[in-house]
């Protein structure tokens, strides 16, 4: 049936946007076409950012952009525009900062009143159609700022002004300065206080599983041996796996939680959240060793190998928490749909165990969990899951954002890769081999330059730093899973790539935005490390780890270079910038060296290679030279370790700490001495 209206979405490929393409809303995509509209007609702009996913999106939809009536404000009065956050992270990211400065907090939807110069004067999240529960109505805000609009515009000028004055101001301060291992301490402090001692997590809800903060606990107790930064790394991640947040019956972890026993997630699954908590359980099983913990990140990658990945190899970026038009209806249950699944006996079994019963823990269904459980049960009704996974499927599944995003993917083929080391599951490195391929044959033009999105055949979006810093976390990680040359010369490529693209000369550290990407208000530059880890912090550390693999000292310089520009915003809140933390605990502290020589066919080489891949060490690299390839072409990769010697033709390993390097040893059985670590 033909829709009654079509706006100028429909000719973009970003789910989100053609969500909004038949609204009454004369919606068009960030373009000039949009900007000169409004030149020409004088009217104000309306900036409306979010996501596919994303549940208030869809709810302001539904109250408002689908309604004639505040199209007709908005068609009259504005020009009106969609921006997907996940495609265009840069324009997020400046209007997101403006509405903090106004409001003093953000979210999505993400709306914003500006000029035809692009300067806001007025944000807020999500707005009511009409005034209710002391939330400003989106038809008075309309008709307020259309009346100002026509009869007092310098008060919105001067406002945008000030806005504008003060963003650039935010992006512009360099707060430049030495960060060591007082700022972990510091950070470390800061979630002892806050941690929440009965159910894990910190603070109080919602509660987000922010993964690199529990990676940062868990490298703060291998540098300064503190239990206390273990047990709090654990306990959460138990506890998260524990709750609702958890898919027990489909795996993968929602995006949080709204209570703070982690039981009633907001039920919308982001790969990039999947991707890093995947590591942190397998950080956390290369700690302590218990197999609940390789169980956990294997039933997370299950999930991403089973629903969140395109037959040509690269991962998907989210599903929605609503079905239906309701939030969280396809995960949940209730006790007699089990029962009838599993019959009488096991179904009765598996309520107990998973807290299901007849009058439910959520609005009168049943979100399945193990809280209160000592024991998860991890390894038991793996056939009951089957088929409740079976019996779920067939109900009208969440909306899917089949959009691949690099970023992302670049999270994803780190986790496969450490995966692969850890586990030792060889589907683990198929994943992040093809993953990788598909970025270099589809997401790169013919001069090297990486784009942002791939959707429906199309490469779209200069690539972002965060593009940039993921993806060569990703290469690294998979060079250290297969020692193919390959993947390290992409890194430093890239690498070279990102330097020469992004820096800011005058005061150091990356831009977010290329010089050679679109112009906007400011160019915003970022080190926090919120749901996801900075880009500068991710850059940061992979110059410190890719000089530790080459040598290369110019690299060290860009690395120095690259801390101290944050070295002061970083010691004024440690604890919001926990990933670069983890760079500046690598580079105060010197990293543990591999070196493996020898013939890649040569069992021992392998043996070798795996031993040095296990283990809890995240200051550990590993380097490899082959002696079946071309001298030359390792010599101009790792020049630094040209002279490593082989003895007697036989697999030869060294492990320097500290700037010394033990006695070359020739059997895995030494190698695995060598590395030995202390019992936990």
């Amino acid at each position: 049936m033909a829709k009654k209206y079509t706006n100028s979405l429909i000719n973009e490929k970003s789910p989100y946007l053609q969500q909004h393409a038949h609204n009454p809303v004369n919606w068009y995509p960030w373009n000039e076409e949009a900007f000169q509209k409004a030149k020409d007609e004088d009217k104000p702009i309306f900036l409306s950012i979010g996501y596919s996913t994303c549940h208030w999106c869809h709810v302001m939809e539904k109250e408002s952009f689908e309604d004639v009536e505040v199209a007709e404000l908005l068609n009259e009065g504005f020009i009106s525009i969609k921006v997907d956050r996940e495609e265009r992270p840069d324009i997020d990211n400046i209007y997101m900062t403006a509405c903090s400065i106004m409001t003093g907090q953000g979210g999505w939807p993400l709306n914003i009143l500006m000029g035809q110069d692009k300067k806001p004067f007025y944000a807020g999240t999500y707005f009511p159609k009409r005034n209710r529960y002391g939330r400003t109505g989106l038809i008075e805000l309309l008709t307020q700022v259309n009346n100002l609009w026509r009869n007092d515009r310098k008060k919105i000028t001067d406002s945008a002004a000030s806005v504008n004055e003060t963003l650039i101001k935010d992006h512009s301060k360099s707060k430049k300065g030495n960060t060591n291992l007082a700022g972990l301490n510091n950070a470390f402090n800061f979630f002892r206080q806050s941690f929440d001692e009965i159910n894990g997590g910190f603070g109080k809800a919602p509660k987000f599983p922010t993964p690199h903060n529990l990676m940062f606990l868990l490298r703060y107790y291998r540098i300064a041996g503190n239990k206390k930064a273990l047990e709090m790394a654990e306990k959460t991640l138990v506890a998260m796996y524990k709750g609702g947040i958890y898919d027990h019956i489909g795996f993968g972890f929602s995006r949080y939680s709204v209570d703070e026993k982690w039981l009633v997630p907001h039920f919308e699954k982001m790969l990039y959240d999947n991707a890093l908590l995947a590591l942190s359980y397998f950080e956390l099983y290369s700690v302590k060793g218990k197999e609940l913990y390789l169980e956990i990140a294997d039933q997370i990658l299950t999930y991403v190998l089973r629903e969140m990945t395109s037959p040509e190899g690269g991962f998907y970026s989210a599903q929605d928490a609503d079905s239906e038009g309701v939030e969280g209806k396809y995960y949940v249950w209730t006790y007699s749909e089990i029962v009838k699944i599993l019959g009488i006996e096991e179904g009765r079994e598996f309520c107990k165990t998973y807290n299901i019963t007849s009058s439910g823990n959520f609005d009168g269904m049943n979100i399945p969990n193990l809280i209160g459980s000592k024991t998860p049960e991890i390894f038991r009704f793996k056939a009951a899951k089957n088929k409740l996974y079976e019996g779920r499927i067939r109900r009208i599944q969440p909306f899917k954002d089949d959009k691949i995003l690099l970023a992302w993917n670049g999270l994803m083929i780190a986790a496969f890769s450490v995966g692969y080391r850890i586990s030792g599951n060889k589907s683990y490195l198929d994943a992040a081999v093809k993953s990788a391929g598909f970025v270099f044959s589809n997401m790169i033009d013919d001069k090297g330059r990486l784009f942002s999105r791939f959707r429906d055949g199309e490469a779209k979006f200069p690539a972002y730093l965060e593009d940039y810093a993921f993806f060569i976390w990703g290469l690294i990680e998979l060079y250290q899973s297969t020692f193919d040359l390959y993947y390290l010369k992409q890194a430093l490529a890239l690498n070279r790539d990102m330097l020469r693209i992004f820096s800011d000369e005058v005061n150091g550290g990356l831009f977010q935005t290329g010089y050679d990407s679109e112009p906007l208000i400011i160019r915003p530059k970022d080190i926090h490390d919120g749901a996801l880890p900075s880009g500068n912090s991710v850059a940061a550390l992979n110059l410190l780890r890719l000089y530790a693999i080459t040598g290369d000292d110019d690299l060290k310089a860009f690395a120095d270079i690259q801390m101290k520009a944050f070295g002061g915003a970083v010691n004024e809140a440690p604890y919001y910038h926990t990933f670069y933390l983890m760079a500046a605990a690598l580079r105060e502290s010197s990293p543990e060296e591999v070196r493996i020589i020898g013939n890649i066919a040569d069992q021992k080489v392998k043996e070798m290679l795996l031993i040095a891949g296990k283990g809890y060490n995240p200051q550990r690299i590993t380097v490899f030279k082959d002696t079946s390839l071309d001298a030359d072409l390792i010599n101009t990769l790792i020049p630094a370790y040209k002279d490593m010697e082989q003895q007697e033709g036989k697999a030869t390993a060294y492990v320097c700490r500290n700037f010394k390097c033990s006695s070359a040893v020739t059997e895995p059985a030494k190698l695995k001495e060598l590395l030995k670590e202390q019992k936990q």
